[in-house]
């Protein structure tokens, strides 16, 4: 059995705050202390120099679409565009830098731009002349396509979210999609996957949770990236409705899939107005897009906590958070609260949330995979969601510290490429959210991007996201400066804070503060990552 001796460290440890150094044999953390003992306790050990380093759990990112990251990160970004113009400009130039294939772009976001509004379907085709062009929305719960796109996919004027002149949503979008995705070849699909996953790890993150699903990448898609050999691991999930526990089944073992939920959407996005609200959208006279109903939703989570298979849901709006209430008590009158509980079900986003919905998702156990880089993006008094929704409502949302303090397991991710696969960044941004009230500490933001995360994949073992003796030696090596212990508000307890509490430290996450720098990432004792 071998034996790495980390040494002349910083370990974020709950079992050794204070901690210089770690032992790890065979993938597995051993010992935590420090450096003199651990050098008198493994003398044959392989010493491994810190240089003063901050070591810490690896992430795990709960909600991640690999392939159209990679596609962001290898092909055409729209997320840096500052204009209308601007992106245009960017069309022209990459078609002509490219031109052969499909055009595929990602991240564009009317909201920020002086032109107020998204590319047309004429502006288009004339920046990519007879070109398939697929161009998604920030949220991808829209898109604008060229007239060769459209023209290639049969039925489309005719499929729900088509409106001459605006951008394709609900099944026009999915149908565009799996159309612009069809045409890209294995080839730009690995380099995509490759990019993507890379990208993970050199952000200190050992696992992703894919969140798939038939209108959202395929089984193509799927097969080919469970296929894709990298270090970084990834759990699948499957956004597609059952009714009965056998169906269920079937659909596990056909598709090789960890779980049965994710991107099951029973709405889509605030951003393209498909959130399903109680109330119409302040700046457009529709209340929302249904994609599941409260039968439907009950009817699933029947289904798969009868399989033994967890579940969640996409849920952004407040008529579709009431939607999924009502299918999960309709599932809990059945089953009973401890049968739904055991299963470790999960809700994707819930932005628009209430008192009475915390309390019981937080009584029947189901966990919240959240995304604070959309409030770091959207919220605030000027942002899009006051724009969509008005202030009091925008107000209202991701609401983290009620639902921590309700009892809410909560799991920290970026949904990429909506937001940037950067985890510190998300953590700075659930303790600084742009509704004071609702933000929660650094340390209980980062517990949630690392077991949280862990959890919400269905390990619970107790140790999965942590360094102590037992745990899976998954973690990452980080450049950083001094560490602290910062609290969520003044009104905490003072303990908390103070050094003689034995609460390990981070780096500091103030709007100003430099970002740690991931210098290399593990996992289970393999390294993934070098800088």
């Amino acid at each position: 059995m071998s034996t790495q001796l980390l040494v002349g460290g910083r370990i974020y440890s709950s079992s050794n705050p204070d901690a210089t150094a770690m032992a790890v044999s065979d993938g597995t953390v051993v010992w935590v202390g420090a450096d003199r003992a651990g050098r008198a306790l493994h003398p044959d050990a392989e010493i491994v120099e810190l240089d003063g380093a901050f070591v810490a759990p690896a992430f795990v990112d709960p909600h991640v679409h690999v392939t159209a990251l990679g596609l962001k990160l290898t092909g055409l970004d729209l997320a840096q565009a500052r204009s209308l113009a601007d992106c245009l400009e960017s069309v022209r130039a990459f078609a002509a830098a490219h031109p052969d294939g499909a055009i595929l772009g990602d991240g564009w976001d009317e909201t920020a731009w002086p032109e107020g509004r998204p590319p047309t379907l004429e502006e288009i085709d004339a920046a990519a002349p007879g070109r398939i062009v697929y161009l998604t929305r920030v949220d991808v719960h829209s898109a604008v396509a060229s007239t060769a796109l459209l023209d290639s996919v049969p039925g489309i004027t005719e499929a729900g979210g088509f409106s001459r002149g605006e951008p394709l949503r609900g099944d026009a979008h999915h149908r565009a999609r799996r159309a612009a995705l069809g045409a890209l070849d294995r080839a730009q699909r690995d380099r995509a996957r490759q990019a993507a996953l890379d990208s993970a790890a050199a952000q200190g993150i050992a696992a992703v949770h894919e969140c798939a699903g038939p209108d959202i990448s395929g089984t193509t898609d799927l097969a080919e990236l469970l296929a894709f050999s990298h270090g970084v691991e990834v759990r699948a999930y499957w956004g597609q409705a059952v009714r009965t526990a056998d169906e269920a089944r079937t659909l596990m073992k056909e598709l090789g899939v960890h779980a049965l939920g994710g991107d099951l959407f029973v709405d889509g996005a605030i951003g393209s107005h498909t959130a399903l609200l109680r109330a119409p959208y302040v700046d457009r006279d529709t209340t929302g897009t249904s994609y599941l109903d409260a039968d439907a939703i009950a009817a699933h989570v029947l289904a798969c906590t009868e399989a033994g298979i967890q579940t969640g849901f996409h849920v952004i709006g407040d008529a579709a958070m009431d939607a999924v209430i009502t299918g999960f008590e309709r599932a809990v009158t059945e089953l009973g609260g401890p049968a739904i509980a055991s299963r470790g079900h999960r809700l994707e986003h819930a932005e628009m949330i209430d008192a009475d919905q915390i309390a019981k998702l937080a009584q029947w156990g189901v966990i919240a995979s959240i995304q604070p880089g959309f409030d770091a993006a959207w919220g605030g008094p000027g942002g899009m969601y006051a724009t969509r929704l008005g202030p009091d409502r925008a107000a209202t949302l991701n609401p983290f510290a009620a639902m921590a303090s309700a009892g809410v397991s909560l799991a920290i991710g970026s949904d990429a490429p909506v937001t940037a696969l950067n985890p510190w960044e998300a953590i700075r941004a659930a303790a600084h959210h742009r509704t004071p009230g609702h933000q929660i500490s650094p340390r209980a933001a980062f517990a949630a991007a690392t077991r949280g995360a862990w959890r919400a994949g269905g390990v619970r073992d107790g140790v999965a996201g942590t360094l102590v003796p037992g745990a899976p030696a998954s973690y990452a090596v980080w450049e950083a400066d001094a560490l602290v212990v910062a609290a969520a508000s003044d009104t905490v307890q003072r303990w908390s804070t103070d050094p003689r509490s034995r609460v390990p430290g981070l780096p500091p996450l103030t709007p100003a503060a430099t970002l740690p720098r991931c210098l290399r990432t593990i996992h289970r004792g393999a390294t993934i990552h070098e800088a």
